[in-house]
Order: C-alpha cells, then sequence, then structure tokens
C-alpha cells in the first residue's frame, strides 16, 4: 500500500476541512480502503463525513453526473415541487407566493429549448401550461412559439424576459419563507431554483402586509376603483405593464373562470329514466298541443359531449342512484311539463301568481326559522326554546316505522336535542309520489317524501334527524360556536352551514367531519345557499364586512365577491338558470348580481324595514318572490329593466304600488290585470313611495304585485315545481 498516513494521535475532529485533508493525503487509495483505516482507527465521525463527501465521486476523485438533478428533467422536477408547497402554503401567503410561479414558467421553458433540450421544453410545456391559461393566455401562446435555440434570440417576448429581470415585489415575511424553503429544499430542486431567481429575477421585499385576491383591503379598492401600492405597480417586466406577468392589480379582478351550466345527469340514472318515462308515455299518451315525457326530459337534460360551461359529474363524488332517484326525476319531469308557466310580461303587464298562506298562531314570538318540505305535506319550525316542530300540511297523522307508534295518530313531532336556539331548518329533497308502482315484481312501491331534517343551533352543533323514527340520527361538530345557517345541496346528500365563526363547512351526510372549510369572511355568516349545479355555495357576512363570497365545492376557493351591500344580508337565493343571484338585507333592498360578470343588475324596493328573511325564483327565473317582516310577499319581475316603464293604466288615481302597500287593494287577492299593470306604473311614472306605518317606502317599477298579512311577518317563501307560491309566518297580534 502506497499510501501517507497522517500521524493524528487523536480521533480527528469533525469538520468538512478535515475530511478533505485525510482524502488529499491518500488519494492512492479506493475509498472502500480509506474508509476501512478510519473504522479500524475508531475515526467514526471522520469516516461518516468521509463517506458522504465520496458518495458522488468516480474512483478517479471526480464528481459524479447525476442526469436527473444536473440535467433537463431538474426544471420540472423543482417547478412542480414549489408549485406543491405553494399550494400547501398558509391562505394568507398563498397569493404572493403563487406569483413566483409564473417567472420560474417562463425562465425553465426559456432555459430547455436554449439548452437544446426540445423533448423536455415539450413535456414541460404541455403539462404546466394549463394553470397560466387564464391570466397569461397570450403569453403562453407566445411561448409555444418557441421551440427552438434561435427562437430565444428571435422572438420578442423571450429578448424582453432575457434582457430584464422580472421584479417581484413580496411582503417581507414572505420573503423569509421563500429562503427557508430554498434552504431547506435544496436537494428537491432548491438550487434550481435559487439560480433562476438569482439570474433572472429581482424580489423586492416590502413592508406592507401580505395580500390576495379578496382581502379586505382588495374588496375595499376594488368598491372605489383605486390601485394598489406604487411598489406592486411595478410588478413584471419593467416598461412592459401588465402584459408580461401577474400584476397585483389583477387581483382586483374579479373575472375567475365558472362553470354556470347544470351537472350532467349520471348516465346510468339517465337510461333508467328514459326507459320509465317512455313506458310512462305509453300508458298515459301526452294531450293534443303537449309534449311527450321524454321530449320534455331532451330538454331538461341535453346530451353534451363536451361542455365547458357544465361541472364534471367526476368532480364531486355522488352515490350511485336508486330506484327512488329514478322515480323522482320521473316525477319532476312530470311536473315540469305540467307546470304553471310565467312567460314574462305582456302589454307591460305582469304575470299572475297565486299565493298560498300559511298562519302559525300561539307561537309566543318564539318561532326563529321555517321550512317546507319540496313535495308541500311538511312544515317544519326551530324555535328560540331549543326545540323543533313538525306538522302536517294538510292535518293527516304523520307517519312512523316504529313498531310502538303504529297506531298513533298525531300530525304534529317535537324534536328535542339541541341546547339553544334553533336557527335554520331544512328539509332533504322530496316530491308528490307516482300513481302506480314502477318496480311492481320488485317489491313495495320506492318512497318520495322527505327522510331527513338537518337543523342547526346556538349550541354549535348541526343535527340530522329521522322523520321515520323521529330521533337524531347524528351530530356534526366543528363550528367554534352558533351555526347560523345551513342549507342542502341540489342534488342532495351534501349541505352547507354557515356560522359564528366566520367559516362555511361543506358536510356529506355520511361523514361526522367537514369535507371543505371555506374561510374568508371577517365576520360571522349571516346566510347561505347553493348555486343549482352544486359546483359553487355562496355566503354572506353580518356586521362590517357585509360582502357575498362565491366559494367552489371542489377547490375551497373563493371564486367571487360581491359587494355594495349598506346593511345585515338577511337572505340569498340563486335563480334555477344558474345565471343570477339575488341577496336581501333588513333595510328592505333586494339586489339582483349577474353571477358570471360579478356585477349588480339593479335594485328592486318595496319592503319595509326590518328585515327580507326568504326569496324563491320561478322555474323560469323570470319572477322572484320575497317575504318579510314588514307582513308582506311580494313578486318582483326579474327581467324588466330597473328603471322601469309608464303604464297607461292606474287604480282610483293611485298607484297600485303604493295601495299595495297601504294593505288596500291587494287585501283582496287581486294578482293581475290592473293591480300588476298599477304596480308597475306609479312607480314608475313618479318613483313611486307608498305609505307603510307611517313611514314612505320607494316602490321599485318591477314590483308586480304584492299580498299584505295582517300581522303575520313571512318567515318562508316558495316556488314549487308547478310555479305556485307557499309561504308561511307567525301571527303576532303585538305586532304594531
Amino acid at each position: 500500500m502506497n499510501a501517507l498516513i497522517p500521524p493524528y494521535p487523536e480521533p480527528l475532529p469533525a469538520g468538512r476541512g478535515r475530511s478533505e485533508h485525510v482524502y488529499y493525503e491518500i488519494g492512492k487509495l479506493s475509498p472502500q480502503e480509506v474508509t476501512d483505516y478510519l473504522l479500524k482507527r475508531g475515526y467514526t465521525h471522520t469516516e461518516a463525513v468521509f463517506r458522504k463527501e465520496v458518495q458522488n465521486v468516480d474512483p478517479s476523485g471526480r464528481p459524479l453526473k447525476n442526469n436527473d438533478e444536473m440535467g433537463p428533467k431538474k426544471y420540472m422536477r423543482a417547478y412542480t415541487h414549489l408549485e406543491k408547497w405553494v399550494e400547501n402554503s398558509l391562505d394568507l401567503y398563498k397569493f404572493e407566493l403563487g406569483k413566483i410561479l409564473w417567472p420560474i414558467f417562463v425562465y425553465s421553458y426559456l432555459e430547455l429549448v436554449e439548452g437544446n433540450d426540445l423533448g423536455e421544453a415539450k413535456e414541460f410545456m404541455e403539462k404546466l401550461h394549463e394553470r397560466f391559461e387564464n391570466v397569461h393566455r397570450d403569453e403562453v401562446k407566445s411561448l409555444q412559439l418557441i421551440t427552438l435555440p434561435a427562437h430565444v434570440k428571435e422572438n420578442a417576448m423571450a429578448k424582453l424576459y432575457r434582457e430584464n429581470k422580472y421584479n417581484i415585489p413580496l411582503n417581507k415575511f414572505v420573503v423569509g419563507t421563500l429562503m427557508t424553503f430554498l434552504e431547506k429544499d435544496e436537494e428537491q430542486g432548491g438550487a434550481c431554483l435559487r439560480f433562476l431567481l438569482n439570474n433572472y429575477c429581482k424580489i423586492d421585499a416590502v413592508s406592507r402586509g401580505p395580500i390576495e385576491p379578496f382581502s379586505f383591503e382588495a374588496i375595499y379598492r376594488r368598491a372605489r376603483n383605486m390601485e394598489l401600492d406604487d411598489v406592486d405597480a411595478q410588478e413584471g417586466i419593467p416598461g412592459a405593464g401588465t402584459k408580461t406577468g401577474v400584476s397585483n392589480r389583477d387581483i382586483l379582478n374579479n373575472k375567475a373562470a365558472l362553470k354556470l351550466g347544470p351537472l350532467p345527469m349520471d348516465a346510468e340514472l339517465r337510461t333508467d329514466v328514459l326507459s320509465e318515462l317512455e313506458e310512462e308515455d305509453k300508458i298515459n299518451p301526452p294531450r293534443d298541443g303537449t309534449s311527450t315525457l321524454v321530449d320534455e326530459f331532451n330538454l331538461l337534460h341535453p346530451i353534451k359531449k363536451e361542455s365547458a360551461d357544465s361541472p364534471q359529474r367526476t368532480d364531486i363524488p355522488y352515490p350511485p342512484s336508486r330506484a327512488r332517484d329514478v322515480v323522482m326525476e320521473v316525477q319532476k319531469v312530470r311536473e315540469n311539463r305540467d307546470r304553471f308557466r310565467i312567460e314574462g310580461r305582456t302589454g307591460g303587464v305582469g304575470p299572475s301568481v297565486s299565493v298560498c298562506m300559511y298562519t302559525l298562531h300561539n307561537t309566543l314570538g318564539n318561532v326563529s326559522s321555517m321550512d317546507f318540505s319540496k313535495d308541500q305535506e311538511l312544515v317544519a319550525v326551530g324555535t328560540t326554546d331549543s326545540y323543533i316542530r313538525v306538522w302536517s300540511m294538510d292535518g293527516k297523522p304523520l307517519t312512523s316505522t316504529l313498531p310502538t307508534e303504529k297506531d298513533l295518530k298525531v300530525n304534529n313531532r317535537k324534536l328535542i336535542g339541541h341546547s339553544g336556539p334553533v336557527y335554520s331548518v331544512a328539509f332533504s329533497d322530496a316530491i308528490a309520489n307516482l300513481d302506480r308502482n314502477i318496480y311492481e315484481g320488485d317489491g313495495p312501491k320506492p318512497e318520495t317524501n322527505s327522510k331527513l331534517l338537518i337543523s342547526c343551533s346556538a349550541d354549535g352543533q348541526i343535527r340530522l334527524w329521522s322523520l321515520e323514527v323521529w330521533s337524531c340520527l347524528c351530530i356534526y361538530r366543528g363550528h367554534d360556536g352558533p351555526v347560523m345557517s345551513l342549507s342542502w345541496g341540489p342534488h342532495g346528500h351534501y349541505f352547507a352551514s354557515g356560522g359564528w365563526d366566520k367559516t362555511v363547512r361543506v358536510w356529506s351526510q355520511d361523514h361526522a367531519s367537514a369535507q371543505r372549510l371555506l374561510v374568508g369572511h371577517d365576520t360571522s355568516i349571516s346566510t347561505l345557499t347553493w348555486h343549482p349545479n352544486g359546483a359553487y355555495v355562496f355566503s354572506a357576512s353580518d356586521e362590517s364586512d357585509k360582502s357575498i363570497r362565491m366559494w367552489s365545492v371542489n377547490d375551497g376557493k373563493c371564486v367571487r365577491v360581491l359587494t355594495g351591500h349598506a346593511e345585515y344580508i338577511s337572505c340569498l337565493e340563486c335563480s334555477p338558470n344558474g345565471k343570477i343571484l339575488a341577496s336581501a338585507d333588513i333595510g328592505g333592498n333586494i339586489f339582483l348580481w349577474d353571477i358570471e360578470k360579478a356585477v349588480r343588475i339593479k335594485r328592486c324596493r318595496g319592503h319595509g324595514r326590518g328585515g327580507i328573511w326568504s326569496m324563491s325564483f320561478s322555474v323560469e327565473s323570470n319572477v322572484l318572490v320575497s317575504g318579510g317582516h314588514d307582513n308582506t310577499v311580494r313578486v318582483w319581475d326579474v327581467e324588466m329593466p330597473p328603471e322601469g316603464v309608464k303604464a297607461a293604466a292606474q287604480t282610483d288615481g293611485v298607484d297600485g304600488a303604493a295601495n299595495a302597500a297601504n294593505g288596500g287593494a291587494e287585501s283582496s287577492n287581486k294578482t293581475s290585470g290592473s293591480n300588476a299593470q298599477g304596480s308597475g306604473s306609479g312607480a314608475g311614472a313618479s318613483g313611486g313611495t307608498g305609505k307603510k306605518k307611517g313611514k314612505e317606502v320607494t316602490i321599485t317599477p318591477d314590483q308586480i304585485s304584492a299580498f299584505p298579512t295582517k300581522r303575520t311577518p313571512v318567515k318562508k317563501v316558495v316556488f314549487t315545481r308547478m310555479n305556485l307560491v307557499i309561504a308561511g309566518g307567525c301571527y303576532e297580534p303585538e305586532l304594531k
């Protein structure tokens, strides 16, 4: 063995310098011989350091080239690792950290093309470009034209990025988080990312707080058409404006891509329903001039190969369909065909709408919430005394599957379990059953009535109740404090809740924990509703926030923020066509919003102060009905422009709207003709003011009609599938 053995009497101290010295002196030995010698002499720590340093060198002492780390694949590896880290970061920092992704994407692609790694460049572009399609569509298309090293020198966008450093203003705490990540994850791509940032980017640490698209500051500035700070306006390539990168000014845009179309029906369920509809058409042929059930179904659920406007069934998992679902879909098609159709205004006269009012007596003012089942068989109320009571609307005895209650004949039941006021109740989906059993040979007729009821309370609990055994099936816990509002999803299985803890939670009935936690409101949630395709949830916040947020159920992100209410938002309702959102407040205002454009269409006025507690759209989405604390049910023309039109006729020289507000002509239940016409006329011609309890109430010309009660604040109004209106409230004799 030809070597010089270092004369160290003591074990070598740890450290890089010592291990390098040993390797230099005994360089003629193989690494294995050196490690054997060090272990023999007891230099265990030095042996460990030496082994780590020589693991990436060849027998001649030269570094080995790791194709995965040193080659072109490192850019894909580094970008995907960064993207994953950004997505898992705190929501407070996620938006700012996400701004790093675009320049890393651009410079990584240019490095691959310039290095003639064209295969890896093509794969990099194909797999990662989709994230930037919405904001950087033009830039991505320009990048895709760069396919050869020569193009990097010729392409205008490439030259712009190569000749200038990309400026990224970040909060100083975000910068610290980023640097820690790059140092900690150096082997997973941190070194590659640091190379790109050092050579092509300039990170500007600023003292302002972290920002995100729907932060309070962003909403405040958007509402006042203000820009963000000057330092944020300098993001991107200097002098190139917002065309080159994601400027912080982009956070003021409410333009995230939405899918507002209907959810496609499950293929297996569709086949079963079509088969049963064909059988129904044979047994009960349609009358002359009436479409067949099959034709009506195809209009409701057209087959679309690819629809960018509709969510996919794979986005949100649903349980498989059952016989009950087939029967319900068949009946829904029948009711949709035979419903009372509201075609809109004719000659300036609004459509006539009938309202059936249910009044509860002797409630002593303790009813806090109300809901009707969708088959119009049951009504439930939640009370401030912490219990729920359910009635049959026709007075017939309620059924029970308990053997001990087989002969019990009562038309109402009391559900006890909550330990605080019950703020909201909601029935699961239901519909009137078919007049025959389509599964005659397979057992009993599938039931289509409501089987479940959910409720939420000040005790912080959500309870799921069985309407067959009349007891609580499950308690859902998760909210910190009172739960203010809840609603079933349009396709069942899922429901959403909003609470005092400023969060919205999405639950599935078969899981005790929430499936989505939606955070962003600055104050507690006052009300919420679902989009009809089940892909989005709308929520409103009270007190200082007073904003409406639209959440994607699929990924939990906020995709719209609507601002404009100056008072407590008491009710939300989305139209069946999925394009319009109605919101109401305690000041008697109803705002109609274009969901896609995130802009207010108009404001409807007519209710007195005190709160509008419920709203509902007609099947055609062209009429809205509302009920409120001012003891009235009011019908609104959704399609009528906000300025209105001047009608020809009036009633006894007094406009119908004012008369309705005074409890005059409407008390005789005139819902159409001159009444509806007068409702539009006086307000349209003169600004429309009526008097309600000694106070002037402005009535906009889009009010079709108004139905006053004597002393019954309206808690719930709903359009049925047949386009009839059901309303309910509690008589309060001492109300003034």
